[in-house]
């Protein structure tokens, strides 16, 4: 049998691209194989002991050039960007199964599930790109995608307030302008991924929802309290809207949740 916290160590702790995403798929199909088990005593190593690739050069976000669709250039960088958010995004699910023990096994599961649709995500945007004459690492990212897992890595509740339940909740607010706004300059085959991506992305939130929802009732906490606090914790203010609030909600945000995050007050 294969320990999945053996292979998310080694998937977090080499910065090969390459290499993350034969290990992501590797663990995905030992998975559905009925071949994994979780020890759940396997060492756990430092956040800061996570690798990245040297590629892309990473800049804070003030320093990252405007990517606008009226230009090829512009829309070669937004996709590059969209593509770093994703592979991102790889490792914060490698990350969250790999921190946080002694949960079912249906949270192991259900943040795998995540991890390797995250890497079919990065791939087809990667595959994109390399269309476009562009490999990832090509162009600049910006830093700030690891900050939050950094802050969070000795709470699990606040791990998931600030990642599933507000960074790619973000994305479903933003993602379908980016769609129209695709569809507009005739870029379908970029819609047709960014489709795909958000439909997913709902189901990651969800996932981050109902496992936000389990951690308040073990720690004995009101869930939209508990939201609220930390949000403002880590955040300092809200969210910017506007919300996707169809989506949210059926990503589980309940409507007093939605109702805070667009008061103004």
């Amino acid at each position: 049998m294969n320990n999945l916290f053996k292979l998310a160590s080694e998937c977090l702790h080499q910065g090969n691209v390459d290499e993350k995403l034969k290990i992501t798929q590797k663990a995905w199909l030992l998975y559905q194989a009925g071949d994994l088990e979780y020890q759940m005593d396997y060492p756990i190593a430092p956040i800061s002991q996570t690798q990245f690739s040297k590629r892309p050069l990473l800049k804070s976000p003030r320093d990252m050039p405007r990517r606008k669709f009226s230009t090829e250039q512009g829309v070669t960088a937004l996709l590059h960007a969209l593509a770093h958010i994703e592979f991102m995004a790889i490792n914060l699910a490698w990350d969250i199964l790999y921190r946080f023990r002694d949960l079912p096994e249906k949270f192991y599961q259900d943040w795998l599930k995540v991890a390797e649709e995250e890497a079919q995500h990065f791939t087809l945007l990667r595959n994109h790109l390399l269309q476009r004459g562009v490999d990832y690492g090509d162009l600049p990212a910006h830093d700030g995608l690891w900050v939050r897992a950094e802050q969070t890595a000795d709470d699990l509740l606040a791990r998931l307030a600030l990642v599933p339940r507000c960074m790619e909740a973000r994305g479903l607010d933003v993602t379908p302008a980016m769609i129209k706004n695709f569809n507009k300059i005739n870029d379908l085959k970029s819609a047709e991924i960014l489709t795909t991506i958000l439909n997913d992305e709902v189901g990651h939130v969800k996932i981050g929802t109902y496992w936000f929802n389990f951690v308040c009732g073990e720690r004995q906490l009101d869930p939209e309290a508990s939201y609220q606090q930390l949000i403002l914790q880590y955040l300092k203010e809200k969210p910017k809207g506007p919300f996707n609030k169809e989506m949210r909600i059926i990503a589980g945000f309940t409507q007093a949740e939605l109702d805070w995050l667009e008061n103004d007050k």
